[in-house]
Order: structure tokens, then sequence, then C-alpha cells
């Protein structure tokens, strides 16, 4: 790998993550334009490679690599060789013949990023593989905090539901612990991961009363696909009961969030799904802008990124 990647959110510091966000509200000017392509990344190709169902991440960052003016190639499980018995190293590797400049890999297994970056000379942006990691959904969360709720620094999040099987949350903790922030996870004790309080240097409760505690209120979906043949939770019906979010359990001034898809009436009733309060949609939104920055953040040179006012200077150009 000649590249820079981003498998995990612990490939950035704490001045990296918020290079990142710096170089995300430049781009958010940008695409208040009413032509928002611009040609920072011509001449650059992106494939996608998404091996698992995505609407939002496959979207934005399809659009990303396009609004960049960069060659954008998006490649599926269904109908490409893999359907056929390929192995992703294979997989890679064929791609890899094309010379792209970045892979973006969504696949159900956990490292399957580092594997792919093993095998190829393009950077590597690891959109979820399986429930080990998730980062960029984590740099959007902290821009849209950021943007929505304030300093980052000495906010308070709670993760509420699946943390066990939820690479929302992996990166989430380490992302938001890096900014300063302090996290909970609030979840059934069969749904935590084991120790880890000790382990991720998280509180952790098994009372969902304890939501009152938090600043932004993370909801989780819950699982189904990962957890196998069950035994997590009695039913979905007893954990909406004593765990599903609704505007009953929150107080004033509380923020709650959520990566999509949503289960209704599980982890979150749809009142509260629908309420314009929420940064549900906001994150939505804020996607394809921090992804935006995240590809130009590998493809530009190290100091011109770092360089504050550059994006502005090379977006515009």
């Amino acid at each position: 790998m000649s590249r820079r990647s981003l498998i995990s959110i612990s490939d950035l510091d704490r001045s990296e993550i918020a290079r990142i966000l710096r170089v995300s509200n430049r781009f958010a000017e940008v695409m208040t334009r009413d032509i928002k392509k611009v040609p920072t990344l011509r001449g650059r190709t992106v494939i996608n490679l998404f091996l698992e169902p995505s609407t939002r991440t496959s979207t934005s960052f399809e659009l990303a690599g396009k609004r960049l003016s960069a060659d954008v190639i998006n490649v599926k499980g269904s109908g490409s060789s893999i359907e056929k018995g390929e192995t992703l190293k294979d997989t890679v590797i064929t791609l890899g013949s094309y010379a792209p400049d970045v892979l973006v890999i969504r696949h159900a297994s956990v490292g399957a990023c580092q594997l792919a970056a093993r095998h190829t000379d393009a950077a590597v942006v690891n959109a979820g593989d399986g429930k080990h990691e998730h980062p960029t959904q984590t740099l959007l969360d902290l821009y849209t905090i950021e943007r929505e709720v304030g300093p980052l620094d000495g906010l308070h999040i709670a993760f509420v539901g699946d943390v066990a099987h939820s690479r929302v949350a992996r990166s989430g903790i380490r992302g938001f612990q890096a900014m300063g922030t302090r996290v909970t996870l609030i979840a059934p004790p069969t749904l935590i991961p084991r120790d880890a309080e000790d382990a991720l240097g998280v509180a952790a409760s098994t009372e969902i009363r304890d939501v009152a505690d938090a600043d932004v209120v993370y909801v989780l979906r819950m699982q189904l696909e990962r957890m196998g043949p069950g035994g997590f939770v009695p039913s979905l019906r007893e954990y909406a009961a004593t765990y599903g979010i609704g505007h009953a359990r929150l107080r004033p001034g509380q923020r709650v969030m959520h990566a999509g898809p949503i289960n209704r009436g599980v982890e979150i009733t749809g009142e509260l799904a629908d309420d314009p309060a929420t940064l549900i949609e906001r994150q939505a939104a804020n996607g394809m802008i921090v992804r935006l920055a995240v590809l130009y953040d590998l493809l530009a040179e190290p100091a011109e990124a770092a360089a504050s006012a550059a994006p502005l200077g090379v977006v515009a150009a």
C-alpha cells in the first residue's frame, strides 16, 4: 500500500480529525452554490466496492466522488465475480490493475479492509467491515454534533441499543473520546461487550433511565442479521418496551441521533424518528459533505491538506 488509507478511526489523531472537520466546513460552503461540481479530483479514479447492502454510505460516496470530478466506478456484490466464488483478494487485485486512486470497501467480514490494503496501491477507505468499524460514519457524526449542538470537548454521548454488533458504536467510542467527549453505553447486558468499561474506557449501564444524563442520545439499530439464531433479547417487543427510545424517555434539550436504517417501533418510535428536532436527517445530509473531505484529505499532499485555507483555494479552482 503506497497511499494513506482510512481503515480505522484510530488512524486519525485529534488534530487530523479536527482538520477533516474544518475541510468539511469548506465543502459545505461549496455545496450551497448553484453549480456544486468542482474540478478538485479531475483525473482521479474512485472505485466503490460494496459487498453488503447500503443506501446512505454508498450513495454519499458516489456523489462525493462525482462532485469532486473524479471518475467513479461502482461495484456491487450482486452481479460481480464474487457471486461466482472469487475471493476478495482476487477481486482487489483485479480492480487494482486499473490503477484506482481510492478503493472504498464495505464488506461483511471483520478485517476485510486490512486485507484489501495489502493487495492494492490505492488508498483504502473502510465503509464498514462487519461489526468492526465505520470511521467515516464517526466523522460525519462528529461534524453533525459540532455544527448542531456545539463544541465536542466535554459533551456526554450515550450509545443505546445493540452495542455488541455495532461498528458505528465501535468507531464512535474511539472517535468521540479522541475529541474529549464522554461516552456511556446503555443496553441489555447481553448487548454490551464484555469488559467494556475497562477495555474501552467508557461507562456502561443496563438502566435505560441513565439516558437522562446524556447531551446526545445515539440510538443503535438492532442488528438481527449479525445475531445469528438469537438469544440476545427475549423478543423485539420486550426490547422495545424496555430500551426503545421515544419522547417519553427524553428530557428537554437532548438531541437524538441514529445512523440508519431505522427499525421503527423497535429501537426508536416512529414519532421520534420523524421529529425534526432529531439530528437524523442532518446526519444523512452531512454524510456526503464529510466524505468529500475524506476523499480530498486522502489524495491531497500532506502539507496541502494540513493548511487550513487550502480546501477553499483548491475546490474553487
